[in-house]
């Protein structure tokens, strides 16, 4: 998730009209290192995606024909059902909500409007755990049903399972339906007001001035917004296998682990490498057309909220409150109550070593991307070559990457690296050095740096393009080289969007399961493996203190998300 992407905007690319700030500079001294580091960093970060595909098209076994004749279209058909069913139910209640806070007037409404966004703050796999020993035959409701009806077993009624393909398209559109409502809703608030006026005066009802002007308006950043949805749907492990979904995540975790393969599962993870390609694809083009017309200065007009009343006013309450409970409230009531009844139970070593990996892998890869962010970002600033941009488009696609995907190219090379050191201690002074990067910390903050770098990038990026070019001028007149401009000038007038970037990093890396739970090191567990492990035993109860420390931690970004839009649209 990141705070500064802007509807229809994509990380690693520079607004119209601002990426000419360099232009403005045409004597400021550039030294080639800058360039030269820039274009290392962008290289390793692609290095990941360059392993799985070579080891996909070169596998030492090449299991792709006995996966194509076996669970290969199981995969890929679940893979598309679940996609499906995510792109609809995100679009339908981002854009219900967004459109409903955004042009009507009813109780509770300024509450809604930033506390839609909470979902955002539970991860996918911590929802579904909650839901699943709330809505199992021995939970609560499925119990509390039996006593008020007489029933006495299971063969008595019917009941759907939560641990199916439908309940995990549910879990995933109650955790990521706030991507669609966040562009959506700034969407909206972007349009210009008296479009939506004229529409009126000639006689447009509401429904026909939705579907006819403002939908198509704002259709670039809704599909911005179910895209990246989706980029998160293909990302989830912990739901699809908790509730036994086969999609083709967990397909990458069969074959490269269940069967030992690891060629086979580089082939999987290319094949998923392509649905995220095509998605980013269609961000890239539905982008491309977010120059609709737009009537000058008509944004400058106040959006005229329509009153609801009664019956009216009701539904538009249930239907931005009903995610909110849903996403939020339950898992969470649920989250504090049984972290205080088994807090004796929870609070264990263990637990705060977990918590303490936790925060201090989230912090060191908060700050690492930081960094490369600021190095790209000035970089492109002081020489936009073409080659730089490319090279800095593709390292910061980082984010769309699957963890499984990206588990696959780092394991890879680093594992041939410590072979390879290990052979030649072994040779030439007979001790082994073992595992010095593939099971290490350094892989896996390698692991998080490439999945969050855009998110990094794209905030501070963001900042320095607002930094007006005379600063430059300024520094140069004092004699000051680039590097002094950037730590005196720059650094203080981005810092907001540099806090902004460690922070959603930070949480972000909170959260991430996928690639955690291959990469870490031996005996290394983070709250969210700790969490998942737990849950996997079906000990909710002992997961729910790591779980809620989780879902605090995400609510910070949450918060800075709501206050940006309401700064920057107006409310």
């Amino acid at each position: 998730m990141s705070a500064s992407m802007n509807p229809g905007q994509s990380v690693g690319d520079q607004q119209p009209g601002k990426q000419g700030i360099a232009n403005d500079l045409p004597s400021l001294s550039f030294p080639r290192g800058w360039t030269l580091v820039a274009s290392i960093i962008a290289l390793l970060v692609c290095l990941p995606l360059v392993v799985v595909v070579i080891l996909a098209f070169f596998p030492s076994e090449n299991i792709w024909p006995h996966l194509l004749d076996s669970v290969l279209p199981g995969y890929v058909v679940t893979t598309l059902i679940v996609m499906l069913g995510v792109a609809c139910g995100t679009a339908s209640i981002g854009i219900a909500t967004a459109w409903t806070v955004t042009h009507y007037e009813f109780p509770g409404r300024k509450l809604f409007a930033w506390a839609l966004l909470l979902p955002f703050a539970v991860p996918a796999y911590v929802l579904a755990y909650v839901y699943t020993d709330m809505l199992e035959f021995a939970g609560p409701v499925q119990t509390q049903l039996r006593a008020i009806f007489g029933w006495s077993s299971a063969r008595d009624y019917y009941f759907p399972s939560i641990r199916s393909t439908g309940g995990a398209i549910i879990v995933l559109v109650l955790v990521l339906y706030p991507y669609v409502y966040l562009l959506a809703r700034a969407a909206f608030l972007e349009q210009s007001a008296s479009l939506l006026e004229v529409a009126q005066v000639l006689g447009k009802s509401t429904r026909t001035r939705f579907f006819k002007v403002a939908l198509p308006l704002a259709r670039p950043a809704i599909v911005v917004g179910v895209s990246m949805a989706l980029m998160e749907t293909l990302n989830d492990y912990g739901t699809v296998s908790y509730f036994a979904v086969r999609t083709m995540t967990a397909g990458i975790y069969d074959v490269w682990l269940g069967m030992n393969n690891l060629g086979g599962g580089a082939q999987m993870a290319t094949l998923l490498l392509m649905f995220v390609l095509l998605l980013f694809g269609l961000e890239r083009a539905s982008r491309q057309t977010q120059n609709v017309f737009q009537p000058p200065g008509g944004r400058l007009q106040g959006i005229k909220r329509h009153p609801l009343s009664g019956t009216a006013a009701m539904f538009a309450f249930l239907l931005c409150a009903l995610p909110i409970v849903l996403g939020f409230l339950i898992p969470a009531w649920v989250l504090l109550r049984y972290a205080i009844a088994y807090f004796e139970i929870s609070w264990t070593p263990e637990f705060q070593a977990a918590a303490r990996h936790s925060l201090t892998l989230s912090a060191l890869a908060a700050i690492i991307t930081a960094i490369i962010g600021i190095v790209l970002s000035y970089a492109l600033r002081l020489k936009p070559g073409r080659t730089l941009r490319k090279l800095v488009s593709v390292a910061t696609i980082g984010y769309t990457v699957p963890g499984a995907v990206l588990a696959i190219g780092i394991i890879i090379p680093f594992g041939l690296l410590d072979n390879s050191v290990d052979a030649f201690f072994r040779q030439y002074f007979g001790i082994s050095t073992g595992l010095l990067l593939s099971g290490s910390i350094f892989a896996l903050l390698f692991a998080y740096s490439v999945r969050f770098l855009a998110a990094a990038y794209g905030a501070i990026s963001t900042s320095l393009q607002s930094v007006n070019p005379s600063m430059d001028e300024v520094g140069r007149s004092f004699g000051y080289n680039p590097l002094t401009i950037l730590a005196r000038i720059h650094l203080p007038l981005i810092k907001g969007g540099l806090l902004t970037a460690m922070l959603v990093v930070f949480v972000d890396c909170m959260k991430e399961l996928p690639a955690t739970l291959i990469m870490r090191p031996f005996n290394y567990d983070t709250l969210a493996t700790q969490v998942y492990q737990y849950a996997s035993d079906e000990l909710i109860e002992q997961s729910a203190l790591g779980a809620l420390l989780i879902v605090v931690v995400g609510l910070a970004p949450v918060i800075l998300l709501s206050k940006s839009i309401d700064r920057s649209r107006g409310k």
